[in-house]
């Protein structure tokens, strides 16, 4: 469809124009020569000529086509390569894209090619001792912006930076990992439909609520207060307590001397979840609670009997009776105390935070651990790519409170620490404490198990089976009668796929530069509708889908869907939406060379009623684009009855707007547009492959239809409308 090659208006205009002109000299020179005749010979000329006037109609078309064909190859010769090179060099002149335009046409069309290649050489030439220049210009700028992001990501609380329309401006990783677990959809969307660059934070925290702290903030500001902040807790609507604390973002102070503006350009959010937090000192607060009611009764039996037991007359049988009432308050007061240390024990159990912990580590902390009780100890087959989710001090304690028994009982002098994977625990792992030497029983390691860890001089009221149920694992003892050797196994939860790349990225950060974008404090306008906004304004998801084939309404199903989104035209590719879906229905062997997707990449996937709702809220508040989007959006709006959803977002098509800025281009397929773009095409036939090609191909256009005098939304929905690829219907 994007191929077909459409021939220049002009060329039509001028074979119609020569095509009129002839008829006119014709008709001239007839009547040039009829009225040098008289009537007879005028009417033999007629007679001669009618009989052949077929002949001659063939022949002048003859004529026309032999025109038209000369006028086709003059304009392939000389105006149709004239015109496709100025549209390309338009690229070069308003985008930053750099390549040598390839000479075509005729001679002094190809010098003029080379001319120009030589002076995009030159203007780059100068470009880059001008960047050079820059770079080093702003090098203390950036090297403050790198401290600022490497601290923002290292930091253990979450932190979420705002403008004052509420529009996240930075987050790092604990942020995103925070909102995750607040998402309703976190299978599916993990919590990207919630934090993001320009997004909202007024999708997780009341407008009023958060409108108030700023409020406070702002009054202490004007009595001067020098470190004004506000706290507030509040529930989210996925049923999560948060704690949060605001601080201020202040402008620029203009007069030097003022310390500091009093001016708001945005908000410092700190997070903490203390859902569970909440929990457990409400249970603590109801146990305080019954221990008070029920101890002041029986302090009141107690004294009661004590205050009888002081009358000398009192008889044997009623003395007896009143110390009776003694001994069972006394004892049920000591029973309820003992009951109350063991759940404080179990409170303390379930205040443990199981965190994600590279499996290494872990070994290395407890290797040194136990050579602190002076028994040497080294590591055995560690696989270095698990990650654990464990609460790594009283696993270490549980280790070391091993080994010193296994020194003292049995004269062990030399242990091993083992890490692999579990087989056939999905999701599990084996870390294993080895140790050669004496046999033991079955009731020494449930002694061992069951006693309180005695650590060093140091002793705990928690057992190996505390820390082993808190992990919701499991411990055993096994031999290895070849080896001689023995070992404990501990049976440990793998930290999830998604957590384990979370925490990889935390701990490499990688990913900082794109996680903050100070120019968006600068974004204010909120009021003018959607249309009026300009292009560069604007934030907007790109997407792609891959489907089952071609026909939505003949019952192709959407296999996947990919997305990314572009904020203060900048891609955010880390903040991607990617999620095969279930299609319930069979995948047709014909299509599976083009995107890849096999049946069973797909069972167990969730599908389209749960994936588009997700999606749409990733999507929320932005405009959709996508190549080619009638095709895709064909699928998405067949299915949004079931998912109880409606996309009434607007979109662009960047097929339509290549055909806007470039009409005389050949082809406007996406790999075409990605060439004279010189964006590199990566992972094509993918849907989030595809999504980031079209979203680099989009931002390459917005500047060349701004050329065009094409500026807002509006503007750019009317120009697309009036293509000739509008018109292709799904």
């Amino acid at each position: 469809m994007s191929g077909q090659k459409r021939i220049d208006r002009r060329l039509w205009w001028l074979l119609g124009g020569a095509a009129g002109a002839s008829l006119l000299w014709l008709a001239a020179t007839l009547g040039l020569i009829g009225s040098a005749m008289d009537a007879q010979e005028r009417q033999a000329v007629l007679q001669t000529v009618g009989d052949r006037l077929i002949l001659i109609l063939l022949t002048w078309a003859a004529g026309m086509a032999l025109i038209g064909w000369g006028l086709k190859r003059w304009f392939d010769l000389w105006v149709t390569p004239s015109v496709q090179l100025a549209e390309e060099a338009q690229v070069l002149l308003r985008t930053d894209v750099v390549r040598e335009l390839t000479p075509k046409g005729n001679a002094e069309t190809k010098v003029l090619v080379g001319l120009f290649n030589q002076l995009v050489g030159q203007r780059e030439a100068l470009r880059h001792q001008m960047d050079a220049r820059v770079r080093e210009a702003a090098q203390g700028i950036e090297q403050e912006k790198s401290r600022l992001a490497a601290l923002m990501s290292e930091l253990t609380q979450s932190v979420v930076v705002c403008n004052l329309d509420g529009r996240i401006l930075l987050y790092n990783n604990r942020a995103r990992m925070q909102f995750r677990a607040l998402s309703q959809a976190p299978g599916v969307a993990g919590g990207a439909e919630l934090i993001g660059l320009g997004r909202s934070v007024y999708g997780v925290f009341d407008r009023k609520l958060v409108a108030h702290a700023l409020e406070n903030i702002r009054q202490r500001m004007q009595r001067g207060a020098g470190q004004p902040s506000a706290q507030f807790v509040t529930t989210t609507p996925a049923g999560q307590l948060l704690r949060v604390q605001m601080a201020p973002v202040r402008a620029p102070s203009v007069d030097p001397a003022e310390d500091r503006s009093t001016e708001l350009t945005g908000f410092v959010l700190m997070l903490d979840n203390i859902t569970r937090e909440f929990e457990a000192e409400s249970a603590k607060d109801q146990v305080l609670h019954t221990l008070t009611e029920r101890s002041r009764a029986a302090m009141a039996n107690m004294q009661a009997a004590l205050d009888m037991l002081d009358y000398p007359d009192l008889d044997a049988p009623m003395r007896e009776r009143f110390l009776g009432v003694l001994r069972d308050e006394t004892r049920s007061l000591s029973q309820r105390i003992g009951e109350l240390e063991s759940g404080s024990a179990d409170s303390l159990k379930t205040r443990w935070p199981l965190e994600d912990m590279l499996g290494a580590d872990l070994v290395t902390a407890s290797l040194k651990r136990i050579e602190s009780l002076s028994m040497p100890a080294t590591a055995a087959e560690v696989d270095a790519s698990l990650w654990l989710k464990v609460e790594s001090f009283s696993l270490m304690q549980a280790l070391a409170y091993l080994a010193g028994r296994l020194a003292d009982e049995f004269e062990v002098r030399f242990v091993q620490l083992r890490l692999q994977p579990a087989t056939g625990s999905a999701g599990k792992a084996w870390l294993d404490l080895i140790w050669s030497g004496q046999a033991m029983s079955t009731e020494t390691v449930m002694s061992w198990e069951l006693d309180p860890m005695k650590v060093g001089g140091e002793a705990l009221r928690l057992t190996v089976r505390d820390v082993v149920e808190r992990h919701n694992g499991a411990f055993w003892f096994e031999r290895e009668r070849v080896r001689h050797q023995a070992f404990f196994r501990f049976l440990l939860p793998l930290a999830n796929p998604q957590e384990q790349a979370e925490a990889a990225d935390f701990a490499a950060g990688d990913s900082r530069p794109e996680y903050y974008d100070f120019d968006l404090f600068k974004t204010t306008e909120q009021t003018r509708s959607m249309d009026d906004r300009l292009l560069t304004d604007l934030v907007y998801t790109v997407f792609d889908t891959e489907t089952t084939g071609l026909n939505p309404a003949q019952g192709d199903e959407i296999l996947q869907i990919g997305a990314a989104r572009i904020v203060n035209h900048k891609l955010l590719r880390q903040e991607c939406f990617e999620q095969l879906v279930n299609p319930q229905r069979l995948i047709p062997p014909a299509s599976i060379p083009i995107h890849g997707i096999q049946p069973e990449m797909v069972m167990g996937k969730p599908t389209i009623d749960q994936v588009l709702p997700a999606f749409h809220a990733f999507a929320q508040d932005t405009v959709l684009v996508a190549h080619n989007a009638a095709f895709d959006m064909r699928f998405l709006q067949l299915k949004e009855k079931v998912a109880g959803v409606a996309f009434d977002h607007p979109v662009l098509d960047t097929l339509l707007l290549s055909a806007v800025v470039h009409p005389n281009q050949d082809s406007h397929k996406l790999e075409a547009i990605a060439e004279r773009f010189s964006v590199t095409v990566v992972g094509r036939h993918t849907a989030l492959g595809d999504a980031m090609v079209t979203a680099e191909v989009f931002l390459k256009l917005i500047p060349l239809l701004a050329e065009k005098g094409i500026h807002t939304l509006g503007q750019a929905r009317e120009a697309a409308q009036k293509t000739y690829y509008a018109r292709i219907k799904y």
